[in-house]
């Protein structure tokens, strides 16, 4: 095999601080916004100018927090509960041989300020810190294929969670000013129930946490409600 040495042109700031609670799939929560910080070399309009005439586009970027794990040949999907074997190409696992993933995300603005450029993108599902290798237009006339099948994944996950707040959780979301769609934020996150396979079959009441943003959320999952006990600055 060949060697290649890519370099980063940036990394994302992600509200997804641990990769716990990350949608499997971009564009399953709308509310998922992010920023693409460029780096240096790279930091120059030139470098974007006419994205602002696309919609969408791709991110191909690098798998940093499992890279120095290894992969394997085959893995188990979590869409088919963690209880049957894939090989690794026919999915999208983070446990890849050059560890590089790809993702198709909406452009919402592109932003210089103050000598830094950056892409403003939603729907991401892409861990705080992620470096980005490239980015590509999304083209609907040739990506996006209607007649297209795909196995075990041939639908879009639904789950029938329900999502709750305490009153507590309530307030503090009231109170906070910068993020006004972080109560939908929340229940979309929670709505794709991002429960390891193993822990969706152990009955009893279920405590778990995650961090979106600056916040700590801690919720309790009973069947298929979900209560966001608190919300609380980390």
């Amino acid at each position: 095999m060949n060697d290649y040495q890519l370099t980063a042109i940036g990394h994302i700031q992600s509200p997804y601080k641990q990769k716990f609670a990350i949608p499997r799939q971009p564009r399953l929560v709308p509310e998922a916004k992010a920023r693409l910080i460029f780096s240096e070399q790279f930091n120059r309009e030139e470098f974007v100018r006419g994205l602002d005439e696309f919609s969408h586009l791709w991110l191909l970027f690098r798998f940093h927090e499992t890279a120095d794990k290894g992969y394997s040949a085959m893995v188990r999907p979590p869409r088919l509960g963690g209880n049957e074997r894939k090989g690794v190409f026919a999915t999208r696992a983070t446990f890849r041989p050059n560890a590089i993933g790809m993702s198709a995300v909406k452009l919402d603005a592109i932003e210089y300020k103050q000598g830094q450029l950056s892409l403003l993108l939603s729907g991401i599902d892409l861990l705080d810190g992620t470096p980005i290798l490239d980015i590509k237009p999304y083209l609907p006339y040739s990506d996006a294929m209607p007649d297209a099948t795909a196995g075990f994944a041939d639908t879009r996950p639904e789950t029938d969670m329900l999502v709750e707040f305490s009153e507590q959780a309530l307030e503090f979301i009231k109170t906070q000013r910068q993020y006004p769609d972080l109560k939908t934020f929340i229940t979309n996150v929670l709505k794709q129930d991002p429960r390891p396979a193993y822990k969706k079959q152990t009955p009893g009441e279920q405590s778990f946490g995650m961090t979106l943003y600056s916040y700590n959320i801690r919720w309790q999952v009973s069947g298929s409600n979900n209560t966001v006990l608190s919300v609380e600055y980390r």
